[in-house]
Protein backbone atom coordinates (compact mmCIF):
# COMPACT_ATOMS: atom_id res chain seq x y z
CA UNK A 1 0.00 0.00 0.00
CA UNK A 2 1.68 3.59 -0.95
CA UNK A 3 2.16 5.09 2.70
CA UNK A 4 -0.23 7.84 4.18
CA UNK A 5 -0.44 11.25 3.22
CA UNK A 6 1.58 13.09 6.52
CA UNK A 7 -0.61 16.51 6.17
CA UNK A 8 -3.64 17.36 8.21
CA UNK A 9 -6.29 19.33 6.76
CA UNK A 10 -5.12 22.39 9.31
CA UNK A 11 -1.78 22.90 7.45
CA UNK A 12 -1.63 25.96 5.32
CA UNK A 13 -1.54 25.40 1.77
CA UNK A 14 1.36 26.09 -0.41
CA UNK A 15 1.87 29.23 -2.16
CA UNK A 16 4.27 29.00 -4.51
CA UNK A 17 2.77 27.37 -8.15
CA UNK A 18 4.63 25.01 -10.30
CA UNK A 19 7.11 26.46 -12.17
CA UNK A 20 5.29 24.77 -15.29
CA UNK A 21 3.24 21.78 -15.64
CA UNK A 22 5.95 19.12 -15.39
CA UNK A 23 5.44 17.02 -12.17
CA UNK A 24 8.95 16.39 -11.66
CA UNK A 25 11.90 18.52 -13.04
CA UNK A 26 15.57 17.17 -14.24
CA UNK A 27 18.62 19.36 -15.10
CA UNK A 28 22.08 18.68 -15.45
CA UNK A 29 24.14 20.63 -15.42
CA UNK A 30 28.21 19.95 -14.47
CA UNK A 31 28.09 16.30 -13.76
CA UNK A 32 24.70 16.70 -11.34
CA UNK A 33 21.10 16.15 -12.11
CA UNK A 34 18.74 17.95 -9.73
CA UNK A 35 15.54 16.21 -10.02
CA UNK A 36 12.61 18.54 -8.36
CA UNK A 37 9.47 17.55 -7.15
CA UNK A 38 7.27 19.72 -8.50
CA UNK A 39 3.56 19.48 -7.36
CA UNK A 40 3.52 22.04 -4.56
CA UNK A 41 0.21 22.55 -5.02
CA UNK A 42 -0.82 19.10 -3.55
CA UNK A 43 2.37 18.74 -1.36
CA UNK A 44 4.32 17.44 -3.66
CA UNK A 45 1.74 14.19 -3.06
CA UNK A 46 2.96 10.46 -4.12
CA UNK A 47 0.35 11.13 -7.25
CA UNK A 48 0.70 8.53 -9.77
CA UNK A 49 1.87 11.64 -12.42
CA UNK A 50 4.51 12.03 -9.79
CA UNK A 51 5.93 8.59 -8.96
CA UNK A 52 5.93 7.53 -12.87
CA UNK A 53 7.60 10.66 -13.48
CA UNK A 54 10.15 10.55 -10.69
CA UNK A 55 11.12 7.06 -11.72
CA UNK A 56 11.52 7.92 -15.60
CA UNK A 57 14.15 10.86 -14.22
CA UNK A 58 15.88 8.65 -11.97
CA UNK A 59 16.73 5.91 -14.83
CA UNK A 60 17.32 8.55 -16.89
CA UNK A 61 20.05 10.06 -14.60
CA UNK A 62 21.25 6.92 -14.20
CA UNK A 63 21.84 6.01 -18.02
CA UNK A 64 23.57 9.26 -18.41
CA UNK A 65 27.59 8.83 -18.28
CA UNK A 66 28.09 12.53 -17.62
CA UNK A 67 25.67 12.46 -14.48
CA UNK A 68 28.03 12.14 -11.39
CA UNK A 69 25.54 12.80 -8.56
CA UNK A 70 22.11 12.90 -8.16
CA UNK A 71 20.15 15.58 -6.13
CA UNK A 72 16.73 15.21 -5.30
CA UNK A 73 14.68 18.45 -3.98
CA UNK A 74 11.24 19.97 -4.02
CA UNK A 75 9.84 22.96 -5.02
CA UNK A 76 7.03 24.66 -2.75
CA UNK A 77 7.71 24.06 1.65
CA UNK A 78 6.72 20.32 1.17
CA UNK A 79 9.77 18.18 0.47
CA UNK A 80 6.58 15.06 -0.14
CA UNK A 81 3.66 14.56 1.95
CA UNK A 82 3.16 10.69 0.87
CA UNK A 83 0.16 9.00 -0.48
CA UNK A 84 -1.99 11.19 -2.29
CA UNK A 85 -5.17 11.12 -1.00
CA UNK A 86 -7.67 12.54 -3.18
CA UNK A 87 -6.20 10.31 -5.81
CA UNK A 88 -8.36 7.08 -6.77
CA UNK A 89 -8.01 4.26 -3.97
CA UNK A 90 -4.51 5.15 -3.87
CA UNK A 91 -2.48 1.55 -2.39
CA UNK A 92 -5.35 -0.11 -4.12
CA UNK A 93 -5.78 0.69 -7.58
CA UNK A 94 -2.90 -0.79 -9.69
CA UNK A 95 -0.49 2.00 -11.21
CA UNK A 96 -0.37 2.30 -14.61
CA UNK A 97 3.31 3.21 -14.96
CA UNK A 98 6.12 2.98 -12.56
CA UNK A 99 5.48 2.37 -8.60
CA UNK A 100 6.92 4.12 -5.47
CA UNK A 101 8.77 0.95 -5.05
CA UNK A 102 10.51 1.51 -8.64
CA UNK A 103 11.32 4.49 -7.33
CA UNK A 104 12.90 2.92 -4.34
CA UNK A 105 15.10 0.08 -6.41
CA UNK A 106 16.33 2.92 -9.09
CA UNK A 107 17.45 5.12 -6.13
CA UNK A 108 18.77 1.94 -3.91
CA UNK A 109 20.18 -0.32 -7.10
CA UNK A 110 21.20 2.41 -8.76
CA UNK A 111 24.70 3.30 -9.68
CA UNK A 112 24.84 7.38 -9.18
CA UNK A 113 25.11 8.57 -5.51
CA UNK A 114 21.51 10.29 -4.52
CA UNK A 115 21.89 13.34 -2.28
CA UNK A 116 18.20 14.60 -0.67
CA UNK A 117 18.01 18.37 -0.82
CA UNK A 118 15.11 17.99 1.64
CA UNK A 119 14.00 21.81 1.46
CA UNK A 120 10.84 21.33 3.20
CA UNK A 121 8.33 18.85 5.04
CA UNK A 122 8.40 15.23 4.66
CA UNK A 123 5.96 13.17 6.30
CA UNK A 124 4.37 9.88 5.49
CA UNK A 125 5.82 8.18 2.31
CA UNK A 126 8.09 11.57 1.73
CA UNK A 127 9.56 9.78 4.88
CA UNK A 128 10.95 7.11 2.77
CA UNK A 129 11.91 9.52 -0.08
CA UNK A 130 14.59 11.00 2.15
CA UNK A 131 15.42 7.74 3.79
CA UNK A 132 16.42 5.98 0.81
CA UNK A 133 18.70 8.47 -0.08
CA UNK A 134 22.41 7.68 -0.10
CA UNK A 135 23.05 11.23 1.78
CA UNK A 136 20.17 13.54 2.81
CA UNK A 137 20.28 16.92 4.10
CA UNK A 138 17.35 18.38 6.05
CA UNK A 139 15.97 22.21 6.80
CA UNK A 140 15.57 22.60 10.44
CA UNK A 141 12.70 24.16 10.61
CA UNK A 142 10.53 21.35 8.68
CA UNK A 143 7.98 18.70 10.12
CA UNK A 144 9.36 14.83 9.95
CA UNK A 145 7.23 11.84 10.73
CA UNK A 146 5.67 8.69 10.02
CA UNK A 147 2.06 9.44 10.35
CA UNK A 148 0.35 6.52 8.42
CA UNK A 149 -1.13 4.89 11.94
CA UNK A 150 -3.47 7.76 12.53
CA UNK A 151 -4.97 7.53 8.89
CA UNK A 152 -5.79 3.53 9.51
CA UNK A 153 -2.59 2.36 7.53
CA UNK A 154 0.94 1.29 8.30
CA UNK A 155 4.05 2.73 7.00
CA UNK A 156 4.50 -0.62 5.20
CA UNK A 157 6.90 0.26 1.84
CA UNK A 158 8.70 2.62 3.27
CA UNK A 159 9.90 0.82 6.01
CA UNK A 160 11.89 -2.01 3.81
CA UNK A 161 14.48 1.61 3.45
CA UNK A 162 13.35 2.83 6.47
CA UNK A 163 14.55 0.50 9.11
CA UNK A 164 17.78 -0.29 8.22
CA UNK A 165 18.51 2.90 9.31
CA UNK A 166 17.11 2.98 12.66
CA UNK A 167 17.00 0.87 15.96
CA UNK A 168 13.92 -1.01 16.72
CA UNK A 169 13.22 1.02 19.69
CA UNK A 170 13.36 4.50 17.76
CA UNK A 171 11.12 2.69 15.07
CA UNK A 172 8.62 1.14 17.55
CA UNK A 173 8.37 4.95 18.92
CA UNK A 174 8.17 6.81 16.02
CA UNK A 175 5.84 4.08 13.82
CA UNK A 176 3.15 3.62 16.96
CA UNK A 177 2.78 6.98 18.07
CA UNK A 178 2.90 8.27 14.50
CA UNK A 179 4.05 11.74 16.14
CA UNK A 180 5.83 14.15 14.30
CA UNK A 181 9.53 15.25 15.01
CA UNK A 182 12.08 17.54 14.29
CA UNK A 183 14.93 17.24 11.40
CA UNK A 184 17.58 17.11 14.24
CA UNK A 185 15.33 14.11 15.79
CA UNK A 186 15.58 12.47 12.69
CA UNK A 187 18.97 12.94 12.42
CA UNK A 188 19.62 11.24 15.86
CA UNK A 189 17.39 8.04 14.67
CA UNK A 190 19.74 7.63 11.71
CA UNK A 191 16.86 8.37 9.19
CA UNK A 192 18.50 12.12 8.35
CA UNK A 193 22.29 12.92 7.88
CA UNK A 194 22.60 16.90 8.57
CA UNK A 195 19.33 19.24 9.26
CA UNK A 196 20.39 22.40 8.85
CA UNK A 197 19.09 26.07 8.74
CA UNK A 198 17.64 27.27 5.29
CA UNK A 199 19.91 29.30 4.35
CA UNK A 200 22.75 26.54 5.09
CA UNK A 201 21.23 24.41 3.08
CA UNK A 202 22.77 24.40 -0.79
CA UNK A 203 26.38 24.91 0.90
CA UNK A 204 25.94 21.91 2.85
CA UNK A 205 24.53 19.75 -0.40
CA UNK A 206 28.08 21.15 -2.39
CA UNK A 207 29.90 20.20 0.33
CA UNK A 208 28.62 16.11 -0.18
CA UNK A 209 29.01 16.63 -4.09
CA UNK A 210 32.51 17.97 -3.71
CA UNK A 211 33.24 15.28 -1.83
CA UNK A 212 31.14 12.88 -3.48
CA UNK A 213 32.66 13.24 -7.56
CA UNK A 214 36.38 12.62 -5.78
CA UNK A 215 35.34 9.35 -6.22
CA UNK A 216 35.62 7.21 -9.09
CA UNK A 217 32.26 6.16 -10.97
CA UNK A 218 32.94 2.55 -10.38
CA UNK A 219 33.95 2.89 -6.83
CA UNK A 220 30.86 4.46 -5.60
CA UNK A 221 28.79 2.37 -7.81
CA UNK A 222 30.57 -0.23 -5.64
CA UNK A 223 30.10 1.60 -2.11
CA UNK A 224 26.43 1.54 -3.28
CA UNK A 225 25.82 -2.12 -3.89
CA UNK A 226 28.35 -3.36 -0.40
CA UNK A 227 26.35 -0.83 1.89
CA UNK A 228 22.97 -2.53 0.54
CA UNK A 229 24.50 -6.10 0.34
CA UNK A 230 26.58 -6.83 2.76
CA UNK A 231 24.73 -6.66 6.03
CA UNK A 232 21.59 -9.55 4.22
CA UNK A 233 25.37 -11.52 4.01
CA UNK A 234 26.57 -14.02 6.99
CA UNK A 235 30.36 -13.53 7.62
CA UNK A 236 31.08 -16.28 5.84
CA UNK A 237 29.71 -15.10 2.39
CA UNK A 238 30.50 -11.58 2.58
CA UNK A 239 33.93 -12.61 3.39
CA UNK A 240 34.05 -14.51 0.18
CA UNK A 241 32.10 -12.31 -1.52
CA UNK A 242 33.82 -9.29 -0.70
CA UNK A 243 37.45 -10.52 -1.78
CA UNK A 244 36.19 -11.39 -4.79
CA UNK A 245 34.98 -7.86 -5.38
CA UNK A 246 37.98 -6.02 -4.05
CA UNK A 247 40.69 -7.70 -6.49
CA UNK A 248 37.89 -7.17 -9.50
CA UNK A 249 37.71 -3.34 -8.35
CA UNK A 250 41.80 -3.13 -8.20
CA UNK A 251 42.68 -4.65 -11.58
CA UNK A 252 40.15 -2.30 -13.56
CA UNK A 253 41.57 0.71 -15.54
CA UNK A 254 39.75 2.81 -12.90
CA UNK A 255 41.80 2.07 -9.75
CA UNK A 256 44.74 2.19 -11.55
CA UNK A 257 44.45 5.57 -12.81
CA UNK A 258 43.49 6.43 -9.48
CA UNK A 259 46.07 5.00 -7.62
CA UNK A 260 48.93 6.62 -10.35
CA UNK A 261 46.82 9.83 -9.62
CA UNK A 262 47.47 9.01 -5.78
CA UNK A 263 51.25 8.53 -5.98
CA UNK A 264 51.92 11.19 -8.71
CA UNK A 265 50.14 13.62 -5.91
CA UNK A 266 47.96 14.60 -8.59
CA UNK A 267 43.57 14.78 -8.96
CA UNK A 268 42.16 11.70 -10.59
CA UNK A 269 41.47 12.02 -13.99
CA UNK A 270 37.40 11.53 -12.77
CA UNK A 271 36.81 14.66 -10.89
CA UNK A 272 35.20 17.29 -12.66
CA UNK A 273 37.07 20.21 -13.63
CA UNK A 274 35.23 22.59 -11.99
CA UNK A 275 35.86 20.47 -8.41
CA UNK A 276 39.76 20.67 -9.05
Amino acid sequence: MMEAMATDTNDAPENESASNNEAVLIETRDGVATITLNLPERKNSLAPELVDLLAQRIEAANNDESVRVIVLTNTGNTFCAGADLKSARPGISEPKGLSFADVFTMIMRGPKPVIGRIDGHATGGGVGLVSVCDISVMRDDAKFGFTEARLGVAPAIISVVCLPKMRRADASELFLTAERITPARAVEVGLVNDAVPADEIDARVDHYIDMIVRGGPLALAACKRIINDVPAMGIDEGLVEMTKQSGELFRTEEAQAGIAAFVARETAPWVPEGRR
